[in-house]
């Protein structure tokens, strides 16, 4: 096999591998929506419904405002609420799921929300692109946060 060749065949098979990687996730890039967008969206007072879809020690420790917790959809009781968080909510209302918990490619949570959440028929849902964790893509660029009121110990 000639170089040129071999090259082609590599290249063929490396673009055939990020086809299949890109399918594989359920949203389109125009699900998808850049955390400054949020939070602009947020201290505008024209953010749609926030859930977040992470484990709740993060949520009670930092989210995002607005947030309603629904549970890491990675396991069946995160699943079941995060059904129940949106079984009233008319289906032409922008949800805006979020998760956080890890880097976004590894994410146990986020696939399975928003196939969730298209699966009930929501069209207008939005994935907050957290590529790092919450820390690292929002505390530290400064947008707005708020933390669950943790009772006092006796």
């Amino acid at each position: 096999m000639t170089r040129t060749l071999a090259l082609r065949v590599f290249a063929a098979a490396l673009f055939g591998f990020g086809a299949v990687a890109q399918t594989s996730d359920p949203w389109t890039a125009a699900d998808l929506m850049a955390p400054e967008t949020l939070a602009k969206a947020i201290n505008e007072n024209k953010a749609g419904l926030i859930l977040y879809v992470g484990f709740p020690n993060l949520y009670r420790s930092m989210h995002i405002p607005h947030a309603v917790l629904a549970g890491p959809v990675s396991k069946p009781e995160g699943e079941k609420a995060l059904r129940e968080a949106l079984a009233d909510v008319p289906r032409d209302r922008e949800i805006v799921l979020y998760c956080g918990c890890c880097p976004w490619d590894k994410c146990p949570n986020v696939r399975p929300a928003f196939k969730i959440v298209r699966e009930m028929g929501f069209k207008q849902a939005k994935l907050v692109t957290i590529p790092t964790n919450m820390h690292t893509d929002w505390v530290t660029k400064g947008y707005p946060q708020e933390r669950a009121a943790v009772p006092l110990a006796k």
